[in-house]
């Protein structure tokens, strides 16, 4: 992950506010994780300026570790939009995936280029666990297409998710991830000291930190 660029998108993360902090009233993820953070990265879309920097620096991202790559999946809904900037700038087909087959017509999950042989990076714009992303990864595989990684803009970077990529056989890389985000709320007294700890007790053990 490179520092500066991690620094920077926390910090536009935090600026739009992106970033919403409830202790005494946590939010239930879709996974089932009780958190005192949620992270809408979905606002991004709202800021052009910095859409188009997390596009440039996904790209960048992607060229570094997967300079193979032939075709840029986006994981419906959030991670289109990124997805299509990123395959703009690289010049690359563009596929979308959703989270299941259509009921109706062709009852096809992917839209787009997605063949056998395919080499295929899958954009997302939040990892919890991984769930979702990796669903989209098992459904590009069902193509005959060959995931050869996926990325984010932004990481919880918890215990589960390590552990989910591993078990899928696929790596993940992203542009910020949570302890970085906390350093930059802390260094911008976007967050009172009481609050850094319990998110700090909440990143250590987030299943025994909602009991």
């Amino acid at each position: 992950m490179d520092k500066k660029i991690a620094i920077d998108i926390a910090s536009q993360l935090l600026r739009i506010k992106a970033v919403t902090l409830s202790p005494k009233q946590p939010f239930t993820w879709a996974s089932g994780i009780k958190s005192p953070i949620y992270t809408d990265n979905r606002l991004t879309i709202a800021y052009p300026k910095f859409r188009q920097t997390i596009a440039e620096d996904l790209a960048l991202l992607i060229k570094e570790k997967y300079p193979e790559v032939e075709v840029i999946g986006g994981v419906a809904t959030a991670g289109i939009p990124h997805a299509t900037g990123v395959s703009n700038i690289l010049d690359l087909p563009l596929n979308y995936v959703r989270p299941k087959k259509k009921d109706h017509g062709k009852k096809g999950q992917i839209e787009g280029r997605c063949q056998a042989g395919d080499k295929v990076v899958l954009i997302d714009d939040l990892i919890s666990t991984g769930g979702s992303i990796l669903k989209a990864v098992d459904a590009v595989r069902e193509t005959g297409a060959e995931v050869i990684g996926t990325v984010a803009i932004f990481s919880y970077d918890l215990p589960e998710s390590t552990t989910n990529f591993v078990a899928a056989r696929t790596k993940l890389f992203t542009l910020t991830d949570f302890p970085t985000l906390i350093q930059v709320a802390k260094e911008q007294d976007y967050i009172e000291e009481s609050d850094t700890e319990l998110l700090e007790q909440w990143y250590k053990d987030p299943e025994g930190w909602c009991k």
